[in-house]
């Protein structure tokens, strides 16, 4: 046998994802507080305006997430995996601790909202070059028939992410106070990035490259130019395939865990330390079903959970999103009820999201792995997922309307699943160890 499994690969798990919560707590935290940045950073006259300002600054930064993943996924699948997701974590972490150090609108006037939007850049590219080194990196290390349960335990970690960044924020709130919160104490979730990310940093440099690049070096089986082999050659097919698959998880995502947020704050009005309370219960009652659907798609296949998933979200959001609103009117919040409904809605997270890391390693050969599992990634999740809360609350503010609100987060994993039926391969069978030990013979 060429190659194997590795006997640490557990401690590989907790080591990425201990990384991958950190860095998706760093870009969450900046939606987990945009109405407290839209006060600080945009003018005042239209409130409204200025919310929907930060949230689009917040859409920006998945808009860039695609750039950062053809640019690191280059650099990963050349260079290796582990040495770039350490680059990508670090920039995150820069990016993100030096929002909690700008100067605001009322001190430096629109410069304030230009070097944010700068910030939220590094954010949205580092990100992109993020997800898929952490899920290549996982998925090159664990066994063929048990890639769901393994990086569905990675997949809990942007969920936990936002949990942790809701945490933060009530603490400081509880510790500061509204008053001075909202005055300076804003800053201080921003500025543990650097504590966190410096945490993550040590955590990575303790691994090791993973076996399967390693024998692809050895080999001398490299891609000399990952662009050129996953885009201009027969793989463009299997990417356009993925973004398909990714766009409707995406919007199933987005929909299910942060627009929960939004809800209860724009439409229920919600004050922000009991929506956080609301949510982050339900994310951790809920954050095992990514473990428990990525077990299952290991017996039934990736395909059937990862459609249903899809399919549920888009037949059930509306009379779900109704119900939510009849539980949370000021005053009379019925928290158990609640939280049940959220936790629904991130079941269907569990569904789509839990099986997808190891789809996406399976579906893509060993050497433009990085790049092939990033860029559709970002695609589908940056631009299809990322514009849930700005398309939904501009369609809430515009129409008043939950109705109008839920189109996009129906429609687009309605016209997804339709599509996927009909192209979408099942790759539970897939063998990348197999495959590697077949080239090193060859």
């Amino acid at each position: 046998m060429a190659i194997q499994v590795p006997s640490d690969f557990r401690r590989v798990i907790v080591a990425a994802s201990v990384g991958n919560i950190i860095e998706w707590y760093d870009f969450y935290i900046f939606g987990s507080l945009a109405a407290v940045l839209s006060v600080k950073f945009f003018e005042q006259s239209h409130p409204v305006a200025a919310l929907l300002s930060t949230i689009a600054l917040f859409t920006a930064g998945f808009l860039i997430r695609p750039l950062g993943a053809f640019l690191f996924g280059w650099m990963g699948d050349r260079v290796g995996r582990k040495y770039t997701f350490l680059i990508t974590l670090s920039g995150m972490g820069l990016g993100t601790g030096a929002i909690g150090l700008i100067p605001t609108y009322q001190s430096i006037g629109l410069t304030a909202a230009f070097v944010l939007f700068g910030l939220r850049m590094i954010q949205g590219l580092c990100l992109g070059g993020e997800y898929g080194g952490a899920i290549t990196y996982v998925a090159e290390h664990v066994p063929d028939d048990s890639r769901g349960y393994y990086t569905g335990w990675l997949q809990t970690s942007p969920t936990l992410g936002i949990v942790v960044s809701l945490a933060v924020i009530v603490l400081t709130r509880t510790w500061a106070g509204n008053q001075a919160f909202d005055e300076w104490a804003w800053r201080v979730p921003f500025l543990v990035s650097f504590v966190l990310v410096a945490i993550a940093i040590y955590i990575r440099l303790q691994l090791q490259e993973t076996p399967i690049f390693q024998e692809i070096k050895a080999q001398g089986q490299m891609t000399r130019n990952p662009w050129r082999e996953a885009f201009l050659s027969a793989n463009i097919k299997y990417i356009l395939i993925a973004i398909v698959v990714l766009i409707g998880q995406g919007v199933v995502w987005y929909s299910g865990q942060f627009w929960a947020l939004y809800f209860l704050q724009q439409v229920s009005k919600v004050d922000a330390v009991t929506s956080a309370y609301i949510v982050g219960a339900a994310l951790l009652i809920a954050t095992p079903s990514l473990i428990f659907f990525g077990w299952l798609s290991d017996q039934i296949g990736r395909k059937s959970v990862i459609l249903g998933g899809m399919l549920l979200a888009a037949i059930t959001y509306y009379p779900l999103y109704l119900w939510l609103g009849m539980v949370t009117q000021p005053g009379h919040i019925n928290y158990p009820v609640a939280v049940f409904i959220i936790f629904i809605l991130v079941c269907y997270v569990g569904m789509v999201y839990g099986p997808v890391g190891a789809f996406l390693a399976e579906f893509f050969p060993a050497r433009i792995r990085y790049t092939s599992v990033s860029v559709p990634y970002h695609i589908g999740n940056g631009w299809g997922g990322g514009l849930v809360p700005f398309i939904t609350s501009a369609a809430f503010a515009a129409t008043g309307s939950i109705g109008y609100a839920l189109i996009y987060p129906i429609v687009v994993p309605a016209v997804c699943f339709v599509i996927a039926v009909f192209i979408m391969p099942e790759t539970r069978k897939t063998r990348i160890w197999e495959q590697i030990e077949a080239k090193a013979a060859s």
